[in-house]
């Protein structure tokens, strides 16, 4: 009995400590899926992690400690905690192939991601347009080359949305310099401040009363700089604002009005609200058009671009979102507007090389089409925030590709120009309608030129590129090469000529027909000196330095020593007649064959066979 009651008091005292450690393991859940929801995402994956480690729903919680490392835009992480879940699990939603397949384009692996992108794509009846985006990216465009510098003047916080305005850079870091304690709980650095590069480049933080205890940035000028918009946490008359329902502080756009080297007069914009967030604002180059970023109610997904009318006396019109050619299911924010309407915006949703990209369209063309700016400006992971100045080759964005956001200055190369001259190798003569083709690394065609009537062609291409090159004309032989366009950053222009080697074919050169004759004769006959004319230009106007032999010959009728005979005379008459019209003779060989290569073979030749066998025939023996 007494062992019995010792068996039941083990099992009861298992059950409790077992009964213990599901409750704290439970209560850490709560804990971890609370600091997500919160954007806490730095603690969040500490907790995921010791989840994972008492190996408790851990399926689940690997799934959420890789979802946790994107939005830290930690890719080769999310990796590490996707692959072993999704490689080896069935039933598992396809919108996980989607995100595994984004973790792997921000880790590099380009093919891997296309093969789950595909996986994605065949599972998911509803799959996203993004998705389709990503498969088709296209990088033969010709596009704008950057040359890529990071800026002196960042830290070792997160720093981006330089601008430049009457010689000043301005931009947004959480460098902390009012030395706050507190710390936004997403990646645990300070809140963002708005600051200024002086002339003597020391950094500090811009005058005035932009800058409060929570996010502050990025700023856009107004058209007369007398005006700032910048982006704000819901805070006003040092207060924080309203919260949404799920205790968001959303972020709003604000506006500021120069005094001296101050701003102050702040007032919030009637578009925002305290439900969804409003910001990264860029004032157009004629201060009528606001462009900003929103997650309003009614978007396309994620944050959308939109513009709204800039009425004047904090008045402005209905905003308007920019369309699905521009916005996706995912996030699109930071525009920026030129002085040509050229958009730039940064998005995750059009297929680009990382997980944010950035692009530009231009909103004046007849059929605008999205662009891609190219591997110096995008990398694998996220970047954004681009500026340029007005009239300029010079501007920033920033980018996390180094570890922390980080600024960038840039200079805009426009594509190279690539121009030269198609000529033939013999005589130096231009050649009018040959064809060039240019093709990418995957031996697709990107271009397709013609040479003009003075042997010309003229086309852009990518800098920093092999681009192999073929080119073609009906009378010459195929000429193929592979142009370097690397270092060439301080030109404009490429020259490269094509030089043709004509094919060894005189009647081909000539585009003349045989030469003919009667039935035991050797004479020209009218028809064959239109032929022979032919031959004399080519020979003196084209190819004055061309040696050709002319070979004779004859039907089967007659002896074999008499038709040799005979075709020595046809070769002879042939010879003749080229001379008359002006030909050296140490241009001309002559040769007869007799019946010995008949053009037609036959044993009972009818008479138009033994025609065709009678004839004089050219060949090239020196086209120098």
């Amino acid at each position: 009995m007494l062992l019995i009651m010792k068996k039941l008091y083990y099992l009861s005292l298992f059950f409790f400590v077992f009964s213990i450690s599901l409750q704290a393991q439970y209560g850490k859940q709560k804990r971890a899926d609370k600091l997500y929801n919160n954007l806490a995402y730095v603690e969040a994956v500490e907790v995921y992690k010791e989840l994972i480690e008492n190996d408790y729903n851990t399926r689940g919680n690997r799934l959420k400690l890789a979802e946790t490392y994107m939005k830290l835009r930690s890719p080769e992480n999310a990796v590490f905690y996707y692959e072993d879940i999704l490689e080896d699990s069935k039933n598992i939603s396809a919108e996980y192939y989607y995100e595994y397949a984004q973790a792997l384009r921000g880790a590099k692996r380009y093919e891997e991601s296309r093969e789950w992108l595909k996986k994605y794509l065949e599972s998911n009846g509803e799959a996203s347009a993004e998705a389709n985006k990503m498969l088709d990216r296209n990088s033969s465009k010709i596009q704008t080359t950057y040359t890529l510098k990071k800026s002196d003047f960042n830290s070792d916080f997160s720093d981006f949305g330089a601008v430049k305005h009457e010689g000043k850079t301005y931009f947004v870091s959480a460098r902390n310099s009012g030395n706050s304690e507190k710390e936004y709980s997403w990646n645990e650095e300070p809140f963002l401040d708005v600051y200024q590069l002086n002339s003597n480049s020391e950094v500090s933080p811009i005058s005035g009363e932009i800058n409060t205890k929570l996010h502050d940035g990025p700023i856009s000028f107004g058209q007369e700089g007398e005006t700032l918009y910048f982006t704000r946490n819901n805070y006003y008359n040092d207060k924080e604002g309203k919260r949404d329902k799920e205790a968001t502080n959303h972020l709003k756009i604000y506006s500021a009005q120069k005094s001296g080297n101050s701003w102050v007069n702040i007032q919030e914009l009637p578009i925002n609200n305290n439900e969804y967030s409003v910001g990264h604002p860029s004032v157009s180059p004629d201060g009528k058009t606001l462009y900003f970023t929103s997650n309003m109610p009614g978007g396309k997904g994620g944050t959308d671009l939109y513009k709204v009318s800039i009425n004047g006396n904090n008045s402005f019109g209905n905003p308007e979102n920019l369309g699905d050619l521009i916005n996706t299911a995912e996030d699109e924010s930071f525009p920026f507007i030129d002085e040509d309407e050229m958009l730039y915006f940064s998005s995750t949703g059009h297929g680009g090389y990382g997980l944010a990209d950035i692009y530009k369209i231009d909103l004046n063309a007849e059929n605008p089409q999205i662009i891609n700016l190219g591997e110096t400006i995008n990398s694998n992971l996220d970047d954004f925030s681009y500026f340029r100045e007005t009239n300029s080759n010079a501007g920033f964005i920033a980018s996390n590709r180094d570890g922390s956001d980080n600024i960038y200055g840039f200079n805009q190369l426009l594509p190279l120009i690539l121009k030269g001259k198609v000529t033939d190798a013999v005589n130096g003569n231009p050649i009018a309608q040959a064809t060039i083709r240019l093709f990418n690394e995957n031996n697709e065609q990107i271009a397709f030129l013609e040479s003009d009537e003075d042997g010309n062609y003229k086309t852009t291409v990518n800098r920093n590129m092999e681009i192999p090159l073929e080119a073609k004309q009906i009378e010459y032989k195929n000429f193929n090469a592979t142009l370097n366009t690397s270092n060439m950053q301080d030109l404009e222009e490429m020259e490269y000529n094509i030089v043709l080697q004509p094919v060894s074919d005189v009647e081909y050169l000539a585009e003349i027909n045989n030469i003919y004759f009667d039935f035991d004769k050797s004479n020209i006959r009218p028809d064959a000196a239109k032929e022979l004319d032919k031959l004399v230009k080519l020979m003196r106007d084209e190819y004055p330095d061309l040696v050709i032999e002319v070979g004779s010959h004859t039907d089967k009728r007659g002896s074999e020593a008499y038709n040799e005979a005979l075709a020595k005379r046809r070769a002879k008459s042939t010879r003749d007649y080229l001379i008359e019209q002006g030909i050296a003779k140490n241009r001309i060989k002559e040769q007869g064959y007799g019946e010995r290569q008949p053009a037609i073979e036959c044993d009972r030749c009818s008479k138009e066979q033994h025609q065709l066998n009678r004839r004089s025939m050219f060949s090239v023996v020196n086209m120098n």
